[in-house]
C-alpha cells in the first residue's frame, strides 16, 4: 500500500476493520477513514448504493459489495477501498442468505470485485473472519 490511500465501508463487522487497521503506528499515513453503514439508508445516502439494489438484491449482495467499496472510495477520495457487508446472526435475510454470508467489496482505479464467504461460528467468530478476510483481500491486490 505504500504511496496509496484505504478507505472503509462496513456493515456486519461495525467499524472492525478499521480498528484493526489504526491498532498498527503509523496507519495515518494510508488509512483515511472509514463508513459504517449499518442501515439501508446510510449506504444509499453516504455510499451512493442503489436504492434498487438494495430493494431487488438485499443489503447481503455481491453488488451491493461493489458499491459499497465504490461509494466509499468516491467519499473518502482514497485509492483503494473495501467493504464488508453480511449476516453475522442471529437469523437469515428475506432473500434466503443464511447467517455466516459475508459479501466482501474491493475497489481500485482499475478494478470492482466482490467475493462471497460463508462463515461458520457464533456471531463474533463471523465478524472476526470477515474483518480478516477484508484486510487480506486489500493485500492481495496491494502487494
Amino acid at each position: 500500500m505504500q504511496g496509496r490511500t484505504l478507505a472503509t465501508a462496513e456493515s456486519c463487522t461495525g467499524g472492525m476493520i478499521g480498528q484493526m487497521l489504526t491498532d498498527v503506528a503509523g496507519s495515518s499515513a494510508v488509512f483515511k477513514g472509514g463508513i459504517i453503514s449499518y442501515c439501508n439508508d446510510v449506504k444509499e445516502e453516504l455510499l451512493g448504493v442503489s436504492r434498487n439494489l438494495l430493494d431487488e438484491a438485499g443489503p447481503v449482495s455481491a453488488s451491493v459489495a461493489q458499491e459499497m467499496a465504490s461509494g466509499a472510495r468516491a467519499a473518502l477520495h482514497t485509492d483503494v477501498a473495501v467493504s464488508v457487508t453480511g449476516l453475522a446472526g442471529p437469523g437469515g435475510d428475506e432473500f434466503g442468505n443464511p447467517v455466516g454470508t459475508v459479501f466482501i467489496g474491493y475497489s481500485d482505479e482499475q478494478c470492482c470485485i466482490s467475493n462471497k464467504y460463508e462463515f461458520q461460528g457464533d456471531r463474533a467468530q463471523i465478524r472476526q473472519q470477515a474483518a480478516s478476510c477484508a484486510l487480506m483481500l486489500i493485500l492481495e491486490h496491494n502487494s
